[in-house]
C-alpha cells in the first residue's frame, strides 16, 4: 500500500507547474534576510532572531558601512557639502541613505514573513527610525544632496494653465522691420 501511495503523490509533484520566478525585489530580500541571518550567527554572543532588538539591527546596519560605496564628508574635509568634489578625499565610505532604507524595509517585511510579529519587529522599532532620518539628514548635509520627496505627482500642466494663451510666440516678421 505504502509504495502505491508514494507513487501517487510523485507522480502528483510532477504535475504541478514551476512556481514564477521572483521578482527582483522578493530575491534581494531573500538575499537580504539571509545576509541578516548569517550576522546574527556569527554574533558574539550569538544571536537569536526572537531576541534580536532595534538596537542589535542598529549593530548591523553600522557593521555593513565597511561596505559602502558613498562617501561621506567630515565636517572638516573642504569638500564637505560639495555634491561633486573635485579631488579625492581621505573621508570615509558609508552605505548611502537610500540603501539602508530600502535595506530596512525589505528586512522588515521579511521578518513578518517569516512568522515574526509586526509589534515585535525589530526593522520597525523607532530606533532604527531616528537612525535611518539622522543618517539621511547627515549625508544631505555632507554630500550637498537634498532628499527632500520631489513633488513630481501632478503634470506640469496644472501648474501653469494660461501658460501658453498668455505668452503667444512673437510672429518672425516684426523682426525684419525695425
Amino acid at each position: 500500500m505504502g509504495i502505491i501511495f508514494n507513487a501517487i503523490t510523485h507522480h502528483h509533484q510532477q504535475q504541478q507547474p514551476p512556481p514564477p520566478p521572483l521578482s527582483r525585489y522578493e530575491n534581494q530580500k531573500r538575499r537580504d534576510w539571509n545576509t541578516f541571518g548569517q550576522y546574527l550567527r556569527n554574533h558574539r554572543p550569538p544571536l537569536s532572531l526572537p531576541r534580536c532588538s532595534g538596537a542589535h539591527v542598529l549593530e548591523f546596519l553600522r557593521y555593513l558601512d565597511q561596505f559602502g560605496k558613498t562617501k561621506v564628508h567630515t565636517p572638516i574635509c573642504p569638500f564637505y557639502g560639495h555634491p561633486t568634489p573635485p579631488a579625492p578625499c581621505p573621508c570615509p565610505l558609508r552605505q548611502a541613505w537610500g540603501s539602508l532604507d530600502a535595506l530596512i524595509g525589505r528586512l522588515r517585511a521579511a521578518f513578518e514573513e517569516n512568522g515574526g510579529k509586526p509589534e515585535s519587529n525589530p526593522f520597525g522599532a523607532r530606533a532604527v527610525r531616528l537612525y535611518l532620518r539622522e543618517v539621511r539628514d547627515h549625508q544631505s548635509k555632507a554630500r550637498g544632496v537634498s532628499y527632500e520627496k520631489k513633488k513630481r505627482k501632478r503634470p506640469p500642466a496644472q501648474h501653469h494653465p494660461h501658460l501658453p494663451p498668455q505668452l503667444p510666440p512673437p510672429p518672425p516678421q516684426q523682426h525684419h522691420h525695425h
